[in-house]
Formats: C-alpha cells, structure tokens, sequence
C-alpha cells in the first residue's frame, strides 16, 4: 500500500515538473520579441542622454553664457532648451550653440531672461 502511495506522489510531482516546465519555456520564446523590440528603445534613450550631454557640455564651454539654470533635452535629434538666462543675447547665443553640435536636427529654444530682484 505505501508503495503505491509513493509512486502516485511521483507520478504527480513529475507531471508537475514537466508542466511548469513546458510553461516556463513557452513563456521565454513569448517574450523573446519584446526583449528584441526593447533594445532599440534602450539605444535611442541612450543616444538622447549622449546628445544632451554633448550639448550641455558645448554651452558650458561657451565664453560668456550662463548655465547654471539651463536644462538640455533632446529626442531624436531635435533638442529642447529650458530656464533662465540673464538677457536676450545669451537666449540667441545658446541656440546657435546647440544648432552647432553634431548630430542636432533641431532647436526648440525656450529659454527666458531672468529677471533679478
């Protein structure tokens, strides 16, 4: 009698392995297309950040220009320039700058003049 209660919690464990099994497998070749779609969007996040930073770094370099409250986006190419500059001529200055950079497409320029109380 134990030896037939034994083989049957056998008999179901293995049924059990192999079922979890198949489902495992089934589950990785599913995802497999979306693991394959995912790494583009990782590279082009990727390529925006160095794009930024490579912008960031020419205003940086740039005589006379305030960075300090200056973000730098950029999708794709185009590039969204964002916060305060302290006059008009550092606003136009640093859209020429970052038209500059290679690999920029385009230049939002949202910069504004900060007024100082």
């Amino acid at each position: 009698m134990k030896s037939v209660a034994i083989l049957k919690t056998l008999g179901v464990a293995l049924c059990l392995s192999v079922a979890c099994s198949a489902s495992y497998a089934q589950d990785e070749s599913a995802s497999a297309p979306a693991a394959t779609t995912a790494a583009p969007a990782t590279s082009a996040k990727k390529a925006d950040r160095k794009l930024g930073y490579t912008v960031r770094k020419a205003l940086s370099k740039t005589q006379g220009l305030d960075v300090s409250k200056l973000n730098v986006r950029s999708h794709g190419g185009a590039v969204t320039l964002t916060g305060t500059v302290p006059d008009q001529g550092q606003i136009d200055k640093a859209g020429e700058v970052a038209k500059g950079v290679p690999g920029v497409t385009s230049v939002s320029n949202k910069l504004t003049v900060r007024v100082e109380q």
